[in-house]
């Protein structure tokens, strides 16, 4: 299991050097997947990431207000911060029955496991802070 400062799972992610450059094709998949359930869309041949964790790594999104928090507080990840959950995080918060009653439907178990298991780090960070291995 590969997470990210915010609890994400780079392993699960199609984004994902290693993963793009075994499944090239799923480049296009998760631009559309993505665009569906979060509603934002990348071009499919900007999608690749090296993940947050790497030194100087191609990230998918520079913008991310999580990744420079946690180092300026050199912890791991923020279920080891003192201000969990903060207004940083929430940002960047998937919990699957919230995106189910933001889509208005149930979300398919392939969508699932593509394009948000990946994500869902809610109950990731969770776990964590309560000194337990995430159950994936």
């Amino acid at each position: 299991m590969i997470l990210t400062r915010c609890g994400y799972r780079c392993d699960l992610c199609l984004a994902y050097r290693p993963n793009i450059t075994r499944e090239p094709a799923n480049r296009q998949e998760l631009s559309d997947g993505w665009f569906r359930y979060f509603g934002f869309r990348i071009p499919p041949d900007q999608i690749i990431c090296d993940g947050c964790m790497s030194d100087d790594p191609r990230l998918l999104d520079t913008e991310c207000p999580v990744r420079p928090c946690v180092i300026e507080r050199e912890i791991d990840n923020c279920a080891q911060c003192p201000d969990y959950v903060c207004g940083r995080l929430k940002e960047r918060l998937v919990v699957l029955e919230e995106l189910q009653a933001r889509v208005g439907r149930e979300i398919p178990p392939e969508d699932y496991q593509r394009f948000i298991r990946p994500y869902e780090n809610k109950r990731r960070l969770d776990a964590l802070r309560q000194g337990q291995v995430p159950a994936e």
